[in-house]
């Protein structure tokens, strides 16, 4: 089923308005005019009924084709016969019907001007996400890399680790343990220019002194963040 057309229009009208073009002529006519001998002469063949008055049929045709606008006077009527107000009535609905047409033609240029404005701005967005998709793609890549290169120097340093963590005291040991994991990850530090490399915090002279005078298997810890504290010719001590 067809939505927007009038229930005046039927199948044989349809298709007769649709193979219309310029300059092709369409009558309409009541059960006075000679319609069947005149339509056996056209180029269709036979008579299209529709059931209404001419006003009715006339706004159920306008409604789904234009009045063809390459000719000076789109329609003619034959000379009024009875009554001359309904021949205006029908003229003043023509005139009505062709400007409401006319608006409506209007509309869909204007329809179709935002609807093509809208269709760039949605290919320009298209674009953008296109090449966002790639960026992240791109960055998704490197990360996967440098983690992967990262796992793998972890997966030395452990092994380096192994060795070392045998030889060192099993208290000690358990002490940069819990320190590792309460401090981030990070139990030792480095002593350097007499700062503390976890906390980054300098240490006082008296600290300094203290540390100075310690023997070199000494644990030396941080007294502000407790991390045990290593020695090299870098300390400033």
């Amino acid at each position: 089923m067809l939505k927007g057309i009038s229930p005046l229009l039927n199948a044989d009208v349809l298709h007769a308005l649709r193979a219309m073009g310029h300059g092709d002529t369409l009558v309409l006519s009541d059960t006075n005019f000679p319609s069947e001998s005149v339509a056996r002469k056209t180029v269709l063949g036979k008579l299209l009924r529709i059931d209404a008055t001419c006003p009715r049929a006339a706004r159920a045709i306008l409604s789904v084709m234009p009045l063809d606008s390459f000719v000076e006077h789109a329609t003619d009527r034959m000379e009024v016969v009875g009554n001359p107000k309904d021949i205006q009535r029908m003229q003043q609905e023509m005139v009505s019907l062709e400007r409401r047409i006319t608006s409506l033609e209007d509309d869909e240029i204007e329809v179709m001007e935002r609807l093509e404005e809208a269709q760039v701005a949605l290919d320009k967005l298209a674009g953008e996400l296109t090449d966002t998709d790639a960026q992240i793609a791109e960055t998704t890549t490197a990360r996967d890399a440098q983690l992967a290169a990262i796992d793998g120097s972890l997966g030395e340093l452990d092994a380096q680790r192994g060795p070392l963590v045998a030889e060192l005291p099993s208290d000690l040991l358990a002490l940069y343990d819990r320190l590792r994991e309460s401090k981030g990850g990070v139990g030792a530090a480095l002593l350097r220019a007499g700062s503390c490399g976890g906390c980054m915090l300098d240490l006082d002279h008296a600290e300094l002194a203290t540390i100075r005078a310690a023997a070199d298997d000494d644990v030396i810890r941080c007294e502000e963040c407790s991390r045990i504290l290593v020695r090299t010719s870098e300390s400033g001590l």
